[in-house]
Order: structure tokens, then C-alpha cells, then sequence
């Protein structure tokens, strides 16, 4: 309106990216330390392999990009709901403990006051794959945090300040969930998945970890990597983690996903709308 109509509008856009390309394009890229990385830990399509293979290998990866001074950012509180005791026990003081105690509490509220209830979870997707209980799923996607100590619980979108592992108070919903860990910092996500979800999530690459061989090998273009080899016997939770860890820095340098091959992402940004719309 200020500036006159949408023509107007758009024209005066398309003068500021052409004002600053060519500032732009002097940006080269230069080393950076692990250290830099700030990794969005997600799941989503769920499995009953999921807490065995996809989310512990995840695990190892965190431990190891947390051990090179990296963070990582675990989130959705309500598929959280009845394992935060696995947490708070890794909290670095009563207080961080304490916070994630009491969004478990508002949550309860929050679900209450809209006619639901914390244990509606999880969904018909994920029974199909072979979860029945929230219980379950929580275990499973806990998994994903590895073991290093808990160091700051966050709101939904605020930066994520300290290097290691933060939680952060985001929906179930995995496209909102994500939108606010790359709002708070998240320069990279892994994305576990049981069913063969193709989350992508511009602007930062999504890494699909499969729960299975045979759902990877029937969705090898979309899957970045197979964690079902744990399953198979072929390797350890610790030397897949590895293998996750390897592809995070590689991702990083700049190799592509299978996300980003496709083009995937650009629709998937979905902020957290919070009660009544009027």
C-alpha cells in the first residue's frame, strides 16, 4: 500500500535483489568448524523400528557433532509426553529440568482446554506402523538426543544460544515443528522415517534417515540413508551413526539431499498457530 500496488511492489523488490547480487556474489566459502553446526533432530511417519535403528543411530551422530562443540535441537513435546523423565535426568541443573517439566504441564492444559488429550497420540499412520501407544513412540523418538547432557529448553522459534543439546517447545506436527528449530537456529535437519516421509524443509537441507531396508529400497530416490542395515546385521547403531555423522559434514560442504535434488521444501514452511484465529 505504501508503495503504491502489487506491480510496484514487485518492481521495487526485484531493484533490492539486484542492488545486492553483486555484494552477494563475492560470498566464498571458506572452512568451518563442526562446531558451527546447529543439527534440527526430526521423525516423522514412525515405525516399530524407529526407537531401534533410525533414532539411535541419529543418537550417535548428535553425540558425536555435540563431542566437536555442534548442537543439536530435539522438539516436539507432545511425543515427549511420558518419557521427559529421561531428560530431566540429563538436565545440567534442576531448573532446565524444571522447564521441561512444566511444558509438559501446559500441554496437559493446552490439550484440555481444546477438547483433547496428551495419549490421542500417535497417529493412524504410525499404528499402522506398528506403534500403539504414545508411550512407545516417546521412547523411540527420545532416542534421537543421544546421551549428552541437556543443557537449555527453549520456547517455540527462540534462538537456540548453547552449544549441545537444547529442547525445544514445538507441536507434534512435523512441518511446525521444524519451522521453529530453523527459526531458532537449525542450519541442517534429520529427518527419521519408518513409512517413507519426503520432508523437506527450505532453507536447510533435510537428511531422510530409513527406519528399513525394504521401505529404503523402495524409496531409494527419496532416502538419504538406510538405517535398517542395523536391523539386517550389517552394522552397529555406532558405525551407522557414523556413517550419519560423515554425511552431516558432507551436507554441509554442500553435497545435496535427496530433498534438495527434487526441489523439495519451499512449501513446508508452517509457523505454530497458537488458539482461536478470529
Amino acid at each position: 500500500q505504501d508503495v503504491g500496488g502489487s506491480r510496484k511492489t514487485v518492481e521495487k523488490a526485484v531493484a533490492f535483489v539486484r542492488e545486492v547480487l553483486a555484494e552477494s556474489n563475492n560470498v566464498r566459502r571458506e572452512p568451518c568448524p563442526a562446531s558451527e553446526l546447529t543439527v534440527a533432530l526430526q521423525c516423522g511417519g514412525s515405525d516399530g523400528y524407529s526407537g531401534v535403528s533410525a533414532n539411535p543411530a541419529l543418537g550417535a551422530a548428535s553425540d558425536l557433532l555435540v563431542r566437536h562443540g555442534g548442537s543439536v535441537i530435539l522438539s516436539e513435546t507432545p511425543e515427549t509426553y511420558g518419557a521427559e523423565h529421561l531428560l530431566t535426568r540429563r538436565a545440567v541443573s534442576p531448573e532446565v529440568g524444571e522447564k521441561l517439566v512444566a511444558l509438559m504441564r501446559w500441554w496437559e492444559d493446552y490439550t484440555e482446554r481444546n477438547g483433547a488429550e496428551m495419549d490421542s497420540n500417535p497417529s493412524p499412520g504410525n499404528k499402522a506402523g506398528g506403534l500403539t501407544t504414545i508411550l512407545e513412540k516417546s521412547l523411540g523418538a527420545m532416542a534421537k538426543a543421544g546421551s549428552t547432557n541437556l543443557v537449555d529448553v527453549v520456547g517455540y522459534a527462540e534462538p537456540v544460544t548453547k552449544k549441545g543439546f537444547t529442547f525445544m517447545d514445538t507441536p507434534g506436527f512435523d512441518p511446525v515443528a521444524a519451522t521453529g528449530q530453523v527459526a531458532g537456529g537449525a542450519n541442517l535437519v534429520c529427518f527419521t522415517t519408518g513409512r517413507g516421509s519426503v520432508f523437506g524443509c527450505k532453507p536447510s537441507p533435510s537428511i531422510k534417515l530409513a527406519t528399513n531396508t525394504p521401505m529404503y529400497r523402495r524409496m531409494e530416490d527419496d532416502m538419504d540413508v538406510n538405517c535398517g542395515t542395523i536391523l539386517d546385521g550389517e552394522e552397529t547403531v555406532q558405525q551407522c551413526g557414523q556413517r550419519i555423522f560423515d554425511l552431516i559434514l558432507r551436507v554441509a560442504s554442500g553435497e545435496q539431499t535427496k530433498s534438495e535434488a527434487f526441489d523439495f521444501g519451499a512449501a513446508e514452511f508452517a509457523p505454530w498457530v497458537l488458539g482461536a484465529t478470529m
